[in-house]
């Protein structure tokens, strides 16, 4: 099994991302792909790239979208993607810690893995102790 991954984020946020995996991980398991959205871009024609970019990723098990911001122009965008004939699931609130954990369970399925991604971006988040 090998699910694609696309990052859907603003600007700049999903490549510093991608290269702060690589410092830790070096090599990814999975394919992956950076959509990122500016500002004054049109919807519908980052859609359409969107589409281009997951059809590309996707190796007959589907592609995890992984979102910056539920709610924001790159999450809505993503959330289009099954309209186009995209089979996927998409994860918003896009963290390292989510991001890295991903890539640490390369033979989950899409379902699998977007639950994983839910649970590595929470576990991520520690305050630290007064």
């Amino acid at each position: 099994m090998t699910v694609g991954v696309l990052l859907m984020t603003h600007e700049s946020m999903g490549a510093a991302l991608v290269n702060a995996a690589r410092h830790v991980l070096g090599r990814f398991p999975l394919p992956i792909d950076v959509q990122e959205v500016a500002a004054d871009a049109d919807p519908d024609q980052m859609l359409r790239a969107a589409a281009t970019h997951a059809r590309e990723l996707d190796r007959g098990d589907g592609v995890l979208v992984l979102s910056d911001l539920y709610g924001a122009t790159p999450c809505n965008i993503a959330k289009r993607l099954p309209d186009l004939g995209v089979r996927m699931h998409c994860v918003s609130g896009l963290n390292l810690p989510m991001l890295l954990r991903v890539f640490n369970y390369p033979e989950q399925s899409l379902d699998e893995l977007a639950q994983t991604a839910v649970n590595g971006g929470r576990s991520g988040i520690v305050a630290d102790s007064p």
